[in-house]
C-alpha cells in the first residue's frame, strides 16, 4: 500500500557566491541535478547523448552552503581527498589536518572554496575543475 521512496544520494556544495568559480560550479551542480531528474525513456528521447555527456546517475539532493563544514565533515572530506598534502589546499594556511580544523574553527573564511562533496559516495573535489566534478557525478561512481 505504501511504497517506500529511495533517499536520495546527498552532494553538497560548499560555496561563495563572492567567488566566480563558485558561481560556475553551483551552476554546473544544478544542470546536472536537473539532467539526472529527468524521466525519458528510450521511447521518448532517441538520443541521449547530450544528457548522458554531463550526468548518468540517479536523482541527487543538492545542498549549497556557505557555512564552512563542521569538525566532522571537515574530517571526511580530508579522508575522500586522500589526506597526504591536501590540508593546504583545503584550508588557507594550514600545514597539517589538525591545523586545517583548528584554522577552520577560529575562521570559517579559512575554508577554501568553492568544495564539492558527495557523502553517499565517499568523494570530494576541491576548486572549479570541470572535469573532476562531472567524474564525481558519473553513475559508476568511478
Amino acid at each position: 500500500m505504501f511504497r517506500m521512496s529511495k533517499t536520495l544520494d546527498v552532494i553538497t556544495l560548499f560555496h561563495k557566491p563572492s567567488i566566480s568559480a563558485s558561481v560556475r560550479v553551483q551552476n554546473l551542480l544544478k544542470q546536472a541535478s536537473a539532467q539526472a531528474e529527468q524521466t525519458a525513456t528510450e521511447d521518448q528521447a532517441a538520443d541521449h547523448t547530450a544528457q548522458n555527456e554531463t550526468v548518468t546517475r540517479d536523482p541527487f539532493e543538492l545542498e549549497v552552503t556557505e557555512a564552512a563544514p563542521t569538525p566532522d565533515q571537515l574530517k571526511s572530506i580530508f579522508e575522500y581527498l586522500g589526506g597526504g598534502g591536501v590540508a593546504g589546499e583545503l584550508v588557507k594556511g594550514a600545514a597539517s589536518q589538525s591545523d586545517a580544523l583548528r584554522k577552520v574553527n577560529e575562521d570559517a573564511n579559512a575554508f577554501t572554496r568553492p568544495v564539492v562533496v558527495d557523502w553517499g559516495r565517499g568523494k570530494a573535489v576541491v576548486g572549479d575543475k570541470k572535469s573532476e566534478i562531472l567524474k564525481l557525478l558519473k553513475a559508476d561512481g568511478k
